[in-house]
């Protein structure tokens, strides 16, 4: 669903209610497409959302740990110098449209005071965010256009910001019930009822529109010769009574544990599946937007690592099916050796220069007491004697290529199951240090001598190793790695002696501690540990087994693979992990 209209006023609602008042401590910019304004005001500290991407483009307030880069984008550093002390004095929405009119008070270089204005458009790939002075004179914007890109509406510095065209659609707020008539009488009454309010109305989007014909007639597809004219516009002014009232009641459909749909209101049409409310919009947009974000944002960037682990799982694969090809070929060792007996047994009745030789075997008897006859090919060149041991040759040699063959196979699917779990770390990367982790991970195994972004020499490359941190219900800390890097530091370095280690049994996923600090964990603390080691695996379903044993007892092989490790003294639990209540578990 698009960030509609109704969503950005419940989400202004929100701003209103809690930060007005509040003042800028600092602005961070951690993508090309996304601020967030750190705020202070008396409910206490805020962190202000506003992403104009293309595909997860919204405002509101987030508790997600966002890591900044390094080096400030010129944008950000721009609303540094204007907007860091500034205090938040006004919050508006234009018309019924998606854009968010943001008003500081600040002051000047000259210590004067003045106002700024940040305008947030969230329309999809037509997002951008403008920073404008007091007279909504364009000083900035993420996205700049001139007469070039539209002919209409210019975003360069010093034009002053004009509202883009609303297609000849009309404000659902401007309305009232003679009007909804004449314009309803104005299309075809075979058109179903949604798209006749998404295309007379601004701001509302496809799943409020089919909320609305599924309220007034029963279907969410419903023509509107089939929808009750009366209960049509009792349901659709019921909604915008809603908004004009600031009566929310942010919305998120569940389908199992996947995210299906947001809004601003319930979705009953979307029944039997799991319809949640919640008080906060930004609380919301927050769980539906997270693993979103962090699968676009990771495939953005790690194109070069899973290119890289592509063609290993690949490359690895080929050669394991090639090499068990050999190993069937190998299993023919023992009839070489038969061969081998059968001509010396039977040497007086060869001659040199015979190209086949029938010979009975008499290891092997027939029901009629006959024995099989086994037809050997000899080389002419060779004597008798010499045949045979051409053939003893090829038994010792296949039995020498099988303990080879055998083992280079068992290395081959460890390599194999070692690339899985980088497969696994990648897919719960959540910022580029955690990609960076994983990039000097493969340079130091050994897959590729360059990686994109990767300088072994780089400062920037000696980070702090930052894993997830969680707290159970009984206050006790559970820590998690998010790749083999951080499962190798929290298992060997940072777990204490009588901490607890965690890891699905039998599969890829990450290595969990629960720190005791000398007290002895409930068996909440256990359980929930356990959930937390299932939830970050391969593993899937219900009744996931979940190795766990102290810290102590976990020792790594030398010379193994990043993450792998062995232990023997072990317990097993079986949970069925929840995503949400995790969730509510991370605290950072």
């Amino acid at each position: 669903m698009a960030f509609d209209a109704g969503m950005l006023a419940a989400s202004l609602s929100e701003i209103k209610r809690l930060a007005l008042g509040a003042r800028i401590e600092k602005v961070y910019q951690p993508e090309k497409d996304e601020i967030i304004l750190q705020m202070r005001s008396l409910e206490g500290g805020k962190r202000l959302l506003i992403n104009a991407g293309s595909n997860n483009s919204r405002i509101g307030f987030t508790n997600i740990p966002k890591e900044n880069p390094q080096n400030p984008p010129m944008f950000c550093m721009l609303l540094r110098k204007h907007l860091q002390g500034a205090k938040l004095v006004s919050v508006s929405q234009a018309d019924f449209d998606r854009i968010a009119f943001l008003e500081f008070e600040t002051r000047d270089e000259m210590g004067f005071e003045c106002t700024k204005y940040l305008i947030a458009e969230l329309m999809g790939k037509y997002s951008n965010l403008i920073f404008a002075d007091g007279n909504k004179k364009i000083v900035s914007a993420l996205k700049t256009s001139d007469f070039s890109l539209d002919s209409v509406r210019q975003l360069i510095t010093g034009a002053v910001y004009s509202l883009p065209s609303q297609n000849g659609k009309i404000s659902p707020l401007k309305i009232d019930e003679r009007e909804f008539d004449s314009l309803a009488d104005k299309f075809s009454s075979d058109l179903p009822a949604d798209k006749f309010i998404m295309k007379a109305f601004s701001g509302i989007s496809s799943a409020v529109a089919r909320e609305i014909a599924f309220r007034a007639a029963g279907a969410s597809d419903a023509l509107l010769a089939d929808c009750p004219r009366e209960m049509l516009k009792k349901e659709f002014f019921a909604v915008v009574d809603i908004i004009k009232n600031e009566e929310f009641s942010p919305t998120l459909i569940y389908d199992g544990e996947k995210l299906a749909e947001y809004s601003f209101i319930p979705l009953y049409h979307y029944s039997p599946l799991e319809i949640k409310s919640f008080e906060s919009a930004g609380e919301a947009l927050d769980l539906y937007f997270d693993s979103r974000d962090r699968e676009i944002r990771v495939k953005q960037r790690a194109s070069d690592i899973l290119r890289l682990l592509n063609n290993a799982e690949a490359r690895i694969s080929k050669k394991l099916c090639l090499q068990s090809a050999e190993l069937a070929e190998c299993e023919k060792g023992s009839v070489y050796k038969k061969y081998g007996d059968l001509i010396t047994a039977n040497i007086y009745r060869i001659s040199r220069g015979d190209k086949t030789v029938s010979l009975e075997d008499y290891e092997t008897v027939n029901e009629d007491g006959s024995f099989d006859v086994v037809n050997i090919e000899l080389d002419t060149r060779l004597s008798p004697a010499a045949n045979a041991q051409r053939y003893y040759k090829k038994y010792s040699k296949s039995k020498t290529a099988r303990t080879e063959l055998s083992n280079q196979i068992e290395l081959g699917r460890a390599e194999l199951d070692y690339i899985g779990t980088v497969f696994d770390a990648l897919g719960r990367a959540e910022t580029p240090t955690d990609l960076a982790e994983i990039r000097d991970e493969l340079y130091r195994a050994g897959y590729a001598s360059r990686m994109k972004g990767y300088n072994e020499n780089d400062k920037k490359n000696k980070h702090h190793i930052s894993y997830m941190h969680f707290e159970t219900d009984d206050g006790m800390t559970v820590l998690c790695g998010k790749n083999n890097v951080q499962n190798d530091y929290l298992t060997h370095k940072a777990a204490g002696k009588l901490d607890y280690w965690f890891h699905a049994k039998q599969t890829a996923g990450s290595h969990v501690i629960l720190v005791t600090d000398g007290r002895e964990p409930t068996d909440l603390d256990f359980t929930q540990a356990a959930e937390i080691a299932a939830h970050y695996s391969k593993a899937e379903g219900q009744n996931i087994a979940v190795d766990y044993t102290l810290a102590k007892n976990v020792k790594k092989p030398a010379g193994a693979k990043p993450g792998f490790v062995i232990y023997h003294t072990n317990y097993t639990a079986y949970v069925t992990p929840n995503a949400n209540k995790i969730s509510a578990l991370r605290k950072k």
